[in-house]
């Protein structure tokens, strides 16, 4: 390569972020040299800062950087509702439809054989535990639709449906505004699945 060895290291470094491939990182790397001085290292005390500073919430392992996360700390939240996703992200795509109300549970991964991620690696020991320690009417199960994300919630759907009164799936199918000639087999099967009544 033709880079000075801290620029390889850079390079380097900025290739191990997810979808970051090798050009990629090596245009970041030289935006990053090109910036000013003050702007690199605000983001390099951003990036050790947010490692120093964020834990998971004790209750739902979601991030924060308080005792519990705010929205185990909201009052006027459902807490007889629970959703489960994969990751602290998908609150985040689950609050901006300003929709839901009540708590979550996040697993911080999915079940996955091939990757060795067995249902023990995930935070199911701890809901569980919740689930016994409250009055829990209802689970919805948002993990993804993707052959890992299916396979946990149909492990999570087997071991809550005789504890939990009511143990739900999100829907799956056609987004808002797609076409019905774009979608594949596999979409329009979860659609037709997911339909309800009018």
């Amino acid at each position: 390569m033709y880079l000075t060895p801290s620029m390889e290291r850079l390079v380097h470094e900025l290739n191990k972020l997810p979808g970051i491939g090798p050009r990629t990182a090596q245009r970041l790397a030289f935006h990053i040299l090109k910036i000013p001085e003050t702007e690199a290292k605000a983001l390099a005390l951003a990036i050790i800062e947010v490692k120093d500073r964020i834990k998971n919430c004790p209750i739902c392992y979601n991030i924060t950087e308080d005792s519990s996360c705010h929205i185990c700390n909201d009052t006027t939240r459902d807490h007889g509702l629970i959703c489960i996703v994969e990751q602290p992200s998908d609150i985040i795509a689950m609050e901006k439809t300003r929709v839901y109300k009540g708590k979550y549970h996040v697993l911080h991964g999915a079940i996955s054989p091939l990757d060795g991620v067995r249902p023990d690696d995930l935070r199911i020991k701890e809901l569980l535990t919740r689930i016994q320690a409250g009055e829990i009417r209802e689970i919805i199960i948002a993990t993804d639709s993707d052959v890992e994300g299916e396979a946990t919630a149909m492990y999570l759907e087997r071991i809550l449906t005789p504890i939990v009164t009511r143990v739900s799936r999100i829907a799956h199918g056609i987004p808002v505004g797609g076409n019905l000639e774009y979608a594949d087999e596999v979409t329009l099967a979860k659609a037709l699945e997911g339909r309800r009544v009018l």
